[in-house]
């Protein structure tokens, strides 16, 4: 900023000399004058900013911390779920809540009905399909989109694959010949509660240490062992008031 002395006000020489020195100034065009916005060296310290990750709280951690799944993302996501429906839908749910479109591509429709009911249809809302039979979805930045796949043990291959603002979660009831497909095409895996057999396989797959693989037979309803590259999280579900009145407690088997 140039100081000027208030009786000899400076004037430029020419037009173009007054746009290139509102220009270096850093304010842009001249326009409305408005008080400026300041704080003294002793404010500064009590300014906080809210400043953390955006998506879906899905539960919390070993410290009782917040953990988020950002399903909104301008890059494809996959997620892999090798767990009970409970979870699925609480995932889908509260991503609707973020507002979020959920279509969900599945043999149980009914299994579904009761939240499509609260949720209806149409913007942060959930539409279930056959399986094989999603439509394009059309997301974008303004409309992103969750797509649940609850298509069994053998899940074919999705017509309607994430992409920009269009994640895709895959549900899967137990380790299936599918699974190790899916787990390597998976940006996150989910386990929940499974046999030592599976938890073998999927430790394998994984690369789970042993404490990990001895601990899956163990984990409680609504417990999930969440996994992304070498990051690993038991993360806890808790529903809310509202949830379990649509949903019921948190359990593994359906």
């Amino acid at each position: 900023m140039t100081v000027t002395n208030p009786t000899t006000p400076a004037v430029p020489s020419a037009p173009g000399d007054a746009f290139r020195t509102a220009l270096r100034s850093g304010f842009g065009l001249l326009g409305p004058h408005h008080r400026r916005h300041a704080l003294s060296a002793e404010q500064v310290d009590a300014l906080a900013l809210p400043i953390g990750d955006d998506g879906v709280v899905i539960g919390v951690d070993a410290q009782g911390q917040p953990s988020v799944l950002g399903v909104n993302r301008p890059t494809p996501y996959d997620v892999l779920l090798i767990g009970g429906l409970w979870t699925a839908q609480v995932i889908a749910l509260r991503a609707a809540a973020t507002g979020a479109r959920v279509a969900v591509e599945t043999g149980r429709a009914a299994a579904w009905a009761q939240l499509v009911e609260a949720l209806g249809v149409g913007p942060s809302g959930m539409s279930v399909h056959d399986v094989g039979r999603v439509p394009p979805q059309g997301a974008s930045a303004g409309s992103p989109v969750l797509v649940v796949r609850d298509c069994g043990m053998r899940p074919p291959r999705g017509r309607v694959v994430s992409g920009p603002w269009q994640s895709v979660l895959t549900l899967l009831p137990y380790l299936s010949p599918v699974a190790p497909r899916l787990i390597r095409q998976a940006r996150l895996v989910g386990v929940q509660r499974v046999s030592p057999d599976e938890a073998a396989q999927i430790g394998r797959f994984v690369g789970l240490p042993r404490g990990d693989v001895e601990a899956l037979p163990t984990l409680a309803d609504g417990l999930t062992l969440w996994c992304a590259d070498r990051d690993r999280q038991y993360v806890m579900t808790q529903a809310t008031d509202a949830e379990t009145g649509l949903l019921g407690t948190a359990r593994r088997m359906d």
